[in-house]
């Protein structure tokens, strides 16, 4: 059975190829027999028609806006690149949305908004970043699908050989195709990250990476820069896959490493790589997801020093949040809250500490005004 999001990729690859111009008669006879083959179907393609015609003038948001970036869902609201205008939408099926209401589609319209532009840019570009507070989509050739996080850009490489992701910078999620024959090298700085068909995600920051594992198995290798680079452009011979390397997973509950220099992690690993050496550690897979809600434009804390919670905050908002006192960063917070939501975060902060907020240009500065008294604030 089909899940919703392979529904969706599915209705937005008949999108993509009948606006290619290269649709036939026969193209058209297999859409009618998919539409007819489940309501789910009908849902998914009318939702994503309907912001096709949009996704083909966002291309008017380079006022401001390089070509090649997701703008953030701020960005699509108020630019005057989705204003509906009178003109024809190209290649329209001849499926009616004229007996759908518009509230069928809204509910879904920022998703398929950021869905239809992503097969937009892929259709001809194979570098694609989101700016600060952004969050996209990008579905690859070979199945597999790369989220990426505010403020990250990669460069996708696929051929017979290897499926070649390189993280420049930021944080992005896959969830991996199988495919034996064709491992999925993910590369940061001078670290890989191999995997068969998984589910994992990469963060950087310079040459620190994080790598967290949600389902399956990686392998982790740190080589040098030039090596790695070689691989990516298909230059060099493809790494041994993790299912390939023939080490003993059963001695470590998370970690294993090999003799060569590499590191195989399995479900709930969560390991730090940066010049010191490698960290592993093993968590349940719950707490792993908590650092995955960033996917829904949520962030998760447990227990989270406020400066910490803060350094997070301020990835995904351009005005920055100070601590001007250390008293307060030690603070220890839980709950779940907007990324974008950074001022509803300082009047949460406000209202369940003794802490005084100040509006600058550009920050915020967050005062202890006296002893917080150990509460901690919380958030549904």
């Amino acid at each position: 059975m089909e899940s919703s999001r392979q529904i969706e990729d599915r209705a937005a690859a008949w999108l993509a190829k009948r606006d290619s111009g290269q649709w036939s008669e026969d193209d058209e006879r297999e859409l009618q027999a998919w539409l007819s083959a489940a309501t789910a179907h009908t849902v998914a393609f009318i939702r994503l028609e309907t912001v096709w015609g949009e996704a083909r003038r966002l291309k008017a948001l380079g006022a401001g806006v390089p070509r090649g970036v997701v703008p953030p869902p701020n960005r699509w609201h108020s630019s005057s690149a989705l204003e509906r205008r009178d003109e024809p939408a190209p290649l329209r099926s001849r499926l009616s949305l004229r007996s759908w209401p518009t509230r069928a589609v809204a509910a879904g319209l920022v998703l398929a908004v950021a869905t239809a532009l992503t097969w937009y840019v892929a259709s001809s570009r194979f570098y694609y970043r989101t700016p600060v507070g952004g969050l996209a989509s990008v579905p690859m050739s070979d199945g597999s699908n790369v989220t990426l996080n505010t403020d990250s850009a990669i460069r996708l490489v696929v051929n017979d050989r290897i499926r070649g992701v390189e993280l420049e910078r930021g944080e992005a999620f896959f969830e991996v195709a199988k495919d034996a024959h064709r491992p999925f090298v993910v590369t940061a700085g001078n670290k890989r990250v191999i995997a068969v068909g998984t589910k994992f995600s990469v963060r950087r920051a310079g040459d620190d990476v994080q790598v967290l594992v949600t389902e399956g198995k990686v392998r982790l290798e740190d080589d040098s820069l030039a090596a790695a680079a070689r691989e990516i452009a298909g230059t060099a011979e493809p790494a041994t896959s993790a299912a390939q390397s023939g080490v003993d997973q059963t001695s470590h509950p998370s970690a294993v490493r090999a003799g060569d220099g590499g590191m195989l992690l399995i479900a709930g690993a969560v390991a730090h790589a940066g010049e010191s050496g490698v960290l592993v550690q093993n968590v349940p897979l719950m707490e792993v997801d908590d650092h995955l809600t960033w996917r829904s434009g949520y962030l998760t804390f447990r227990e989270t020093p406020l400066a910490d919670a803060i350094t997070e905050f301020n990835r995904y908002n351009e005005r920055q949040i100070v601590i001007e006192d250390p008293a307060v960063a030690g603070i220890r917070i839980s709950g779940k809250f907007r990324s974008t939501r950074f001022e509803a975060f300082v009047r949460l902060l406000e209202q369940g500490f003794p802490i005084r907020a100040q509006y600058g240009d550009g920050r915020i500065l967050l005062d202890d005004a006296h002893d917080s008294g150990g509460r901690e604030a919380t958030s549904k």
